[in-house]
């Protein structure tokens, strides 16, 4: 897979961005690895505006291409994958990933990195729209990064991820060629990080003819089609309402019970036939409670839950 190829599904989302400038330069850092697909959820500043066109330099076909959605989910339509950056730790049950080993994870894929406000991020609830989540290393002196800042590391190890780790650590060839006087630096050391982030491991080629998938699952790419956001959004509402239903959630602990079930499915990456059987499920559910609740008791008390009906 070549890189354009590679990159072509990727989409870089901002959500309710406040400074055309950041949005400026983040359409130039785009062009500048290969990335043209920028998705705004109902951006709070004019991403046309003359200070937006004077950041993005040559990258305003980026700005004049860039989509508008009001909502998150609208934004993700049509993606199998997500990543969502964070620059803290939220829960327990929430995995944070260098940005050089979940990236690649959406190369060759309909995908998207998603990006919160400048002054507060992302909340915990549009969190649940990701399956993996990243945070860039920085220093604990000074570790808020500025969003075009953040766009701009993410942006670059995707472009890296997509020429192969092969090439990750060299310059792609002729690239010394093309830019006559410029001399190859050494690379220093890498200076102790916060340990909060999962540092880097070696990922497989996004060209690979088989995969391995969370899980421990390999098949081909074709066999392990993940279920697209839209798809699984639908099937987390008609889970929720069915758990509301019988009385395993209550209003007022649904969201987080319900996010607890968001991070277990996003982590066994469903298959668009799998979350079909799941919703299946639901719908016998459903039709049972209406059909059979006069017939027989459908309560199970919490021994059977703990041990299971003998």
């Amino acid at each position: 897979m070549d890189v354009e190829t590679a990159l072509a599904g990727v989409r870089i989302v901002l959500v309710e961005p406040l400074g055309p400038l950041n949005v400026g330069a983040i359409a130039r850092v785009m062009k500048n690895m290969g990335l043209h697909q920028l998705v705004l959820v109902n951006p709070q500043c004019d991403i046309l505006s003359p200070e937006s066109r004077l950041m993005a330099v040559h990258a305003v076909d980026i700005l004049s291409s860039a989509q508008v959605a009001q909502t998150i989910p609208a934004a993700l339509r049509g993606c199998t994958r997500a990543i969502a950056t964070t620059a803290r730790l939220r829960s327990t049950d929430i995995q944070l990933s260098h940005p050089r080993a979940a990236l690649p994870w959406l190369l060759g894929s309909p995908s998207a990195v998603i990006f919160g406000r400048e002054d507060r991020g992302l909340s915990n609830a549009e969190l649940n729209y990701a399956q993996r989540f990243v945070c860039i290393p920085s220093s604990p002196a000074y570790p808020s990064l500025n969003l075009a800042q953040a766009v701009a590391v993410c942006c670059y190890e995707l472009y890296q991820g997509a020429l192969g780790s092969s090439k990750a650590s060299a310059m792609p060839e002729g690239f010394l060629r093309e830019r006559s006087g410029c001399a190859a630096a050494s690379i220093p050391k890498a200076s102790k990080v916060s340990q909060k982030c999962q540092q880097p491991t070696a990922a497989a080629s996004p060209g690979s003819a088989l995969s391995t998938f969370p899980g421990g699952a390999v098949g081909t790419r074709e066999e392990r089609q993940a279920a697209s956001r839209e798809v699984l959004e639908a099937y987390y509402q008609q889970m929720e309402a069915v758990l509301l239903k019988i009385g395993y959630l209550y209003p007022h602990t649904a969201a987080t019970r319900m996010s607890k079930f968001r991070r277990l499915f996003n982590r066994a990456d469903p298959t668009a036939a799998e979350v079909a059987m799941l919703r299946g499920i639901l719908r016998q559910v459903t039709w049972a409670i209406e059909h059979l609740a006069n017939d027989q008791p459908l309560a199970v008390s919490a021994a059977e839950l703990q041990f299971g009906l003998e």
